[in-house]
């Protein structure tokens, strides 16, 4: 090895040891001082964070501290306690409780006139009872509902049944499974099946109990017109005496339940269903007039009487706009609302449309209580009528 190899050598080893002289100089001017006024501050947040004592962590608007719990589900609850438990938790399940407890608010205020907005296969699901029972025990001062659902409660009233069915046959194709009921005179609603000649009887219910006396008694005004609130009443009139009279073993039902509790029952859209169809084919040869118009007045009235006004939506559609809507004429909204669908706001429709879009109308107070439950209405209405009759009975 040479000098120069040497000097080389010797001069390498010093500009690291100047290096190293400089970055220990600095790692003590910069890095360190640095590093502890990060670990200060950071050491901070995670300790205020983590609970060690600490109060003087980062300035939160939103966040509060509300740990999540855990929900209990064990032998011999009640359906109130496992909605009541439903409160520790989040996403659905918060939403179910908050519901449950403004809905037993609002049927607990005496003060409070309920609307109940029907919509969807409420009655061939197996949900008329739950309705009936509402009524008659005063949770609901006043229905709006669907054709479909009066058909439906009609038919059991006077003797027909629903039947469990299924969607699909699984040795045959989807259009091949129902062009077989079609051929066997069965309708179809998902997984339930109603034989066809119960629409049959439907018709001769109508014609025989139903349309005469309507026809026979016009309004005090002389006209033969005939409000829609007048015909569901006529009709829930009709089912609960052939009931009676033919002993049916199933109950009488919604329409029933409403003509005797004096409760009205409102159907916007009734020609869209066998109802109005039967009703329009009687109307081609008796002197029978429905008026779309009637009861927009009795509705309207309802509501601006209110104390307090509350509503429950199951489903969508008519019902619940009409429901809504009413107090557009009032100068009045609604103080407390619960809502079940399974609709999507994102898509601008009705049914979709959250309660928050509501109060934008004014069709909700702005300090209404109000909820929203995405679900099954099949599943849903049973839990939070059960829990928040428990909770008022």
């Amino acid at each position: 090895m040479t000098d120069s190899d040497n000097g080389a050598r010797d001069d390498a080893a010093d500009a690291e040891n100047v290096a190293d002289d400089h970055e220990t100089e600095s790692d003590r001017a910069h890095g360190h001082d640095h590093e502890t006024e990060s670990d200060r501050a950071r050491g901070h947040d995670h300790d205020a964070e983590g609970g060690h004592g600490r109060d003087d962590g980062p300035h939160r608007e939103e966040f509060h501290a509300d740990p999540v719990g855990h929900t209990r589900a064990t032998a011999g609850m009640t359906v109130s306690e496992l909605v009541d438990g439903y409160g520790d938790a989040g996403i659905g399940a918060a939403a179910v409780n908050e519901a449950g407890d403004v809905l037993a608010e609002m049927f607990d205020n005496e003060d409070c006139t309920v609307f109940l907005s029907l919509a969807g296969a409420m009655v061939p699901a197996g949900m008329r009872r739950i309705v009936a029972d509402l009524i008659r025990d005063g949770y609901v001062d006043a229905v709006v509902t669907t054709g479909a659902n009066l058909t439906h409660d009609a038919i059991e009233a006077i003797g027909g049944k629903h039947h469990h069915g299924r969607t699909h046959d699984p040795e045959k194709s989807l259009r091949e499974h129902d062009e077989g009921l079609r051929d066997e005179g069965v309708d179809r609603i998902y997984n339930v099946y109603l034989p066809q000649e119960h629409f049959a009887e439907f018709e001769g219910h109508l014609r025989e109990e139903v349309f005469p006396a309507l026809a026979a008694d016009p309004d005090a005004d002389g006209t033969d017109a005939v409000s829609i609130a007048d015909l569901t009443r006529e009709l829930g009139r009709a089912n609960a005496a052939v009931n009676e009279r033919e002993g049916v073993p199933e109950g009488p039902g919604v329409a029933a339940a409403a003509y005797e509790s004096d409760v009205p029952v409102y159907c916007p859209a009734v020609q869209d269903s066998v109802l109005g169809l039967q009703a329009w084919m009687y109307a081609q040869t008796a002197d029978f007039t429905l008026d779309a118009l009637a009861d927009m007045t009795e509705l309207t009235d309802l509501a601006f009487d209110a104390d307090d006004a509350g509503c429950l939506l199951v489903g969508g559609g008519v019902p619940k706009n009409f429901t809504l809507q009413t107090m557009l004429v009032t100068p009045r909204a609604y103080d407390y609302a619960v809502q079940i669908t399974m609709d999507p706001e994102a898509t601008g429709g009705l049914s979709g449309a959250t309660l928050e879009e509501a109060r934008s109308w004014g069709k909700l107070e702005k300090d209404a209580r109000n909820a929203s439950v995405y679900g099954d209405a099949t599943v849903m209405l049973p839990m939070l009528v059960a829990a928040a009759r428990d909770r008022v009975e």
